[in-house]
């Protein structure tokens, strides 16, 4: 998705994992999918450059859609689709 599609994304599910370094973001993700339905949508907050990457491999492993990744202000904003 284009960066102006993700900006008018109103995720089903907020994880704010800023205060925390990598693997504590992917964790948060891990737990918080499990919350979701099939289709909601899961935003990830995190100032932790790995979690950029890690995210994605995790969420095409598992079948999840990786729907992009923003920065923000000293953060980036990942966004998510459940399968």
């Amino acid at each position: 998705m284009t960066t102006d599609e993700l900006v008018k994304i109103d995720a089903d599910k907020v994880v704010d994992a800023r205060g925390t370094a990598c693997p504590g973001p992917l964790l948060a993700a891990k737990k918080a999918i499990g919350e979701l339905k099939s289709g909601e949508i899961m935003e990830i907050l995190s100032a932790d450059e790995g979690t950029r990457r890690d995210v994605p491999k995790w969420a095409n492993k598992k079948g999840h859609e990786y729907l992009g990744t923003m920065e923000d202000s000293g953060f980036f904003r990942i966004y998510l689709k459940k399968a």
